[in-house]
């Protein structure tokens, strides 16, 4: 069965069409700038080559229709009709507490991700955009809603919960959520795999570091704890996100610069994170990295904040679970900077962790970068959400 997956941004999609049974990728691309002037198509199917199309899209209607066009073209396309696609699975940033796991689309839960729009404004209505735009042009074809929040609802309460009058979290559901929960599964699971352990048995923490970064602890199969909260900017600090700080900082901003909550809210989501630690140098952490070995100070305090972060995380995690024996680095940066993993590695001698550098200087690989004498074993797995998505799907069906 051929499942096309899509994850609507509020001007982007990027979709993949992927064979459920086999797992193999038959086409992938991505649609920018949707409703923008200069909007465009990029599209590669398995084995042929890129193109990229300027085409307009006024929504995501438009959008939609250009990737059916693309997968059904008769040169290049992947299928031969949209018959031969047999469900849509639709990434959704936030389930809230009604969604624990992965669920088949109806109008109720329609109803039901609406309800959670408060909770992710930037990004569930553009899920729900991408999900009518897809079921009006594919009525008769099924389709799931996977939520990045379902994998973290097995958190306890001593871990969602913040320490505000209760009544916030009886009539507002404030709590802490987490994110990339399809990563952090998906990261998790495949890493047992790897080392040919059972996933039930390990306590393993992954790292989902890039523009957005979070961290997870997973024991026992279950997420016991994750970094990021109520919202995505929780947690680390990151691209642009500020990550964990005094909340009378908002206020104090707020009264020096005569700024509103949104202004402040603002700066603590755009322009914060080691792009303002950097002194708006960059949010791209290759930039970062190259200004870090050019002996720029900025840089220098920006990857080395990022770095004492993320091993704090670690460590806390370790103490939730009682040890660790697993540690996992994924995303844009968790799987390609070599530079920031060791920098990271070197807070955990106590964790008995040695790091092989000439593991951890290969990229694209499902590779152990610790040596073998390493008391706790430190992988990169490349994350796969997509696939994630398509195999959440695939089970609803059967």
């Amino acid at each position: 069965m051929n499942i096309l997956v899509i994850n609507c941004g509020s001007s982007s999609l990027k979709f993949q069409l992927i064979d459920a049974e086999t797992e193999k990728l038959s086409a992938k691309g991505l649609c920018e700038r949707i409703g923008i002037e200069g909007s465009k198509i990029t599209y590669s199917p398995a084995g042929g080559e890129k193109e990229e199309t300027l085409a307009p899209m006024a929504n995501h209607t438009d959008a939609i229709r250009l990737v059916l066009n693309a997968l059904t073209n008769e040169k290049t396309g992947v299928v031969k009709s949209l018959d031969e696609i047999g469900a849509v699975g639709h990434r959704i940033v936030h389930g809230g507490e009604k969604f624990a796991q992965s669920t088949l689309i109806n109008e109720e839960v329609m109803a039901a991700i609406t309800e959670c729009n408060d909770l992710a404004p930037l990004h569930n209505p553009a899920n729900l955009i991408g999900i009518n735009a897809c079921r009006e042009l594919m009525p008769d074809t099924p389709m799931a809603a996977v939520f990045d929040t379902a994998f973290h609802q097995t958190m306890p309460e001593k871990a969602y919960m913040y320490g505000l009058p209760y009544e916030y979290y009886e009539k507002y559901r404030i709590r802490r959520y987490g994110f990339h929960g399809t990563s952090h599964s998906y990261v998790s699971r495949r890493a047992a795999e790897v080392l040919g352990k059972k996933y039930e048995d390990l306590k393993i923490i992954v790292c989902h570091l890039g523009n957005g970064a979070s961290v997870s602890a997973v024991m026992g199969g279950k997420c016991v704890d994750t970094s990021m909260g109520l919202t995505p900017l929780e947690g680390l600090i990151m691209g642009t996100r500020s990550g964990d700080i005094d909340p009378a900082i908002m206020e104090f901003i707020a009264h020096k610069e005569n700024k509103s909550i949104d202004e402040v809210m603002a700066v603590l989501n755009k322009k914060s994170g080691v792009l303002g630690l950097s002194d708006n140098l960059s949010s791209d952490f290759r930039d970062l990295e190259a200004g870090y070995r050019a002996g720029n100070p900025r840089a220098v305090n920006a990857m080395e904040t990022f770095a004492y972060r993320v091993a704090k995380y670690i460590g806390a995690y370790t103490a939730a679970m009682n040890g660790v024996d697993l540690i996992c680095f994924t995303a844009g940066v968790g799987e390609n900077s070599a530079f920031t993993r060791s920098m990271i590695c070197r807070y955990l001698g106590y964790l008995g962790v040695e790091l092989d550098e000439e593991a951890n200087g290969r990229r694209g690989e499902e590779i152990a970068i610790s040596t073998p004498e390493s008391r706790t074993v430190v992988m990169v797995i490349p994350t796969n959400e997509e696939l994630a998505i398509a195999r959440e799907t695939y089970r609803l069906l059967q």
